[in-house]
């Protein structure tokens, strides 16, 4: 598998826009993808924020399982996050995050009111990555179209100030910090929620990974899904193996009845990323922290 080609150039501006921007704020509000709350993070925004309140989103955790979900809320937290898990298309959650917002910045409240000053909007930034949910959240958190939304990577552009209610007022932050990968499988893992152009990555290979990774986390989640009633695929095949029989079962053969593996691999990412293949989170935990 390829090695990945980021932008060092956009990452250094990137950077350089937070440190600059960084001290105009009281709050960071990070968004990760809930499928993937470690692999979905820049670790550089951890030192960048060092001294500011914490917020962290999980978006998309309508696709996330519940217990990962869960678990990952329970480590974060630890780590001195106010956490909420949030779909970013239904309002439910804003009340949640209004108060986790003046949860984390009590202590700068309080600074306020005894030095006179009442009622002065608290300044965050948000950050993320690209793709994970951050002009969606915007828009559903402030109740209009505040911040063009785009399903490629990268669509927003230009520093805004978004005066969200008399209490907040969000800076969003176009220069995204890209993740790092030192570990391919964050790469494979981003690829799998779109987090980074699946063409970057070879088609086949990503679902043979994602098909070995619900064998082992979500047994039967596969023949549940795959098999044709009264159809049982064999334990002991190899992820090539189950690849085909679910290319047969599926009837996704080219000419001559050989199996289509692309179109196969295809249909198995798709039915992933839009949650056909159930609420499932790619990521545990670190077991030494849980």
């Amino acid at each position: 598998m390829a090695d990945y080609q980021w932008y060092p150039g956009h990452m250094t501006k990137a950077k350089r826009m937070m440190q600059e921007n960084i001290k105009l704020v009281d709050l960071i509000i990070e968004i990760v993808d809930a499928r993937i709350p470690l692999s979905s993070r820049n670790p550089d925004i951890d030192g960048l924020a060092a001294g500011k309140s914490r917020i962290m989103l999980m978006s998309k955790a309508d696709l996330a399982d519940p217990e990962k979900t869960k678990a990952f809320c329970k480590y974060y937290e630890g780590k001195g996050f106010q956490v909420v898990a949030l779909d970013a298309r239904t309002r439910k959650a804003n009340e949640q995050i209004r108060a986790s917002v003046q949860k984390a910045c009590q202590a700068k409240i309080e600074r306020d009111r005894k030095r006179g000053i009442v009622g002065r909007p608290l300044r965050a930034m948000v950050v993320g990555i690209p793709n994970v949910g951050k002009s969606t959240f915007i828009n559903s958190f402030a109740g209009r179209a505040s911040a063009k939304t785009g399903n490629k990577p990268g669509v927003t552009k230009g520093k805004q100030w978004i005066r969200l209610n008399k209490n907040l007022d969000l800076l969003d932050t176009p220069g995204i910090l890209w993740p790092k990968f030192e570990d391919q499988q964050v790469g494979i893992r981003l690829a799998l929620v779109s987090a980074i152009r699946e063409e970057l990555l070879d088609i086949n290979e990503l679902s043979l990974w994602l098909l070995d990774y619900l064998q082992k986390e979500y047994p039967g989640v596969v023949q549940g899904k795959y098999a044709r009633e009264g159809e049982t695929f064999p334990e002991d095949l190899t992820m090539v193996q189950l690849l085909e029989a679910i290319a047969v079962s599926r009837n996704l053969l080219v000419k001559g009845g050989e199996p289509d593996y692309q179109r196969t691999s295809k249909m198995l990412l798709d039915d992933y990323k839009n949650g056909r293949t159930g609420r499932i989170s790619l990521e545990n935990v670190p077991a030494e922290e849980s």
